[in-house]
């Protein structure tokens, strides 16, 4: 839905409302025209019913609002004297509508000096709830948000069974584009795995100011601009178009920023033809081949253990094997393991089709140069750059692209050349060879961008393994993402503070009780 139609459909909002209340506002003393002003037949409403007036500007907010509008119709239910229990039901179960069958059909009282103490126990139990919910879902999505390290993709730099917090603001919060779903929950809800949201109506694409821009090697949250699966992980019987906000959340590193371009040579990333220098924290992994003079005994078991291999590994010759990830101070250790006599890590040199655009002879390890689009600028279009924008236009933007031997029409015109409308971004894993990232899928648009992540609260190893097989890594406890050097945990700092809390408590409350005693 465009703008336009937003706000014709928020201003047939206010004239049901001001159709459908303005016999009550006359009688709490109001005008009947104060019902039809937008925003103002709002504030005049939390005067009536004695609630913050902020309460308006959560009204604005996607999901929250789901939560806080039956929470409005039952108060102005109560205010004009209808609290029963029924009242409040059709009150919720008619959308309000029930609202204006009590300010036609029914005499009513304002009740402007009402008790505003929920009627019963199960009421205030509600109300507590729903404004948790609300307070929950604001932090949800515009400051902090949980996440969980699922894959090995970014190995040995954040290790499957860490949890993060993950900011929302660094970037610029995202305002939700899909203004009907459940709360703190993704595409699915947990245990009836059924869709979290409806995918009508969506809200237009908006972000806040950030408070800074991405930069190259950041470790980034974004939607899977791919992704086309019903449930999160699993596999679809046909594809399914998701909103962008409720599209699979990914984390990899960006390798590349708008404007740049980007080539990788035997594995090796290049920027403006400069080499690509990681930070001191990220710990790149690729695969190996290991071989041994086969008389040495090598427990390759420990050994795999020891260097915390997790990806595993093979045996493709009686004296050779082949390790799927390792870092390269593993790489090191190995080397001097008795027995070994050789390790070589793997460059794919054969032409691999799956490779982003598909029409290049690329692999993992050797592709490009790709020019990363930036808003605003131009590229020339022709059968041999089309392949590279054609989802950008066509998906991305929206727009119509029809190409007719080597016409290419945009919108009906015919196009020679094409300016982004957004900024886009080339991500990738830090496990080289066993990463799903934009070198099969291409470019992240800068509206799948979710947040920053800054920090590992914990980190459990074996965390896919039963809960039997768990380990906590207590030297990731309270150890943040980004920084330089490597990571440090802050976690004994914590309890320290919160040994320090629960003792000033303890020492307040007994100076207050002493105080009591000394007044009584």
């Amino acid at each position: 839905m465009e703008i336009s139609g937003w706000l014709l459909f928020i201003l047939l909002v206010q004239l049901i409302h001001g159709i459908g209340t303005w016999k009550l506002y006359v009688k709490a003393g109001r005008k009947a025209w104060e019902a039809f002003i937008p925003v103002y037949n709002g504030i005049v409403l939390m005067q009536m019913i004695n609630r913050p007036k902020y309460w308006i500007l959560l009204l604005f907010i996607p999901v929250i609002n789901l939560f806080l509008f039956p929470i409005i119709w039952i108060e102005t239910l109560r205010t004009f004297g209808k609290k029963s229990t029924t009242d409040m039901l059709l009150g919720v179960f008619t959308l309000g509508f029930y609202i204006a069958y009590v300010n036609y059909t029914q005499e009513v009282t304002y009740h402007e000096k009402r008790d505003l103490k929920a009627p019963n126990k199960t009421m205030d139990t509600l109300g507590s709830l729903s404004f948790a919910i609300i307070v929950a879902t604001l932090v949800h999505t515009y400051f902090i948000q949980p996440f969980t390290i699922p894959t090995s993709s970014l190995e040995k730099s954040l290790l499957v069974g860490d949890f993060l917090f993950v900011s929302k603001f660094h970037y610029g919060a995202r305002t939700p584009m899909t203004p009907i779903a459940a709360p703190m929950v993704h595409d699915t809800l947990p245990f009836v795995k059924v869709k979290s949201y409806a995918a009508k109506p969506q809200l237009p694409y908006f972000r806040f100011p950030a408070l800074q821009k991405i930069e190259r090697n950041d470790i980034v949250v974004f939607n899977w601009p791919a992704d086309t699966l019903y449930h999160m992980y699993k596999a679809a019987d046909k594809r399914y178009d998701k909103p962008i906000d409720k599209k699979t959340n990914y984390v990899k590193r960006c390798t590349a920023i708008p404007g740049d371009k980007i080539e990788i040579k035997d594995g090796i990333i290049f920027i403006n033809g400069k080499e690509s220098i990681l930070p001191e924290r990220a710990k790149p992994q690729y695969s190996y081949k290991v071989a041994w003079d086969g008389k040495t005994q090598v427990n390759l078991d420990y050994l795999a253990k020891e260097l915390h291999i997790t990806d595993g590994f093979g045996q493709i010759a009686n004296d050779t094997l082949i390790f799927s990830a390792l870092p390269n101070e593993s790489v090191e250790r190995i080397k001097n393991v008795p027995g070994i006599t050789k390790v070589e890590r793997i460059i794919h040199k054969e032409t691999d089709k799956t490779i982003f655009p598909g029409t290049k002879n690329w692999n993992v390890d050797n592709l490009g140069p790709i020019y990363i689009p930036e808003a605003g600028k131009s590229v020339e279009l022709n059968k041999e750059t089309l392949p590279f924008y054609k989802k950008i236009i066509s998906d991305y933007e929206g727009k119509d692209l029809k190409v007719t031997g080597d016409e290419i029409r945009i919108d009906g015109k015919i196009a020679t050349s094409y300016t982004f409308e957004q900024d886009y971004y080339w991500m990738m894993g830090d496990n080289r060879h066993n990463s799903l990232d934009s070198r099969y899928w291409g470019f992240v648009p800068a509206d799948h961008i979710v947040g920053k992540p800054i920090f590992i609260w914990m980190s459990i190893d074996g965390i896919n393994d039963g809960i039997k097989n768990w380990s906590i890594r207590w030297d990731r406890l309270f150890t943040t993402v980004s920084g330089t050097g490597q990571p440090q945990s802050y976690f004994k700092y914590f309890l320290i503070a919160l040994a320090g809390y629960f003792a000033f408590d303890y020492f307040r409350n007994k100076k207050k009780k002493k105080e009591e005693e000394n007044n009584v």
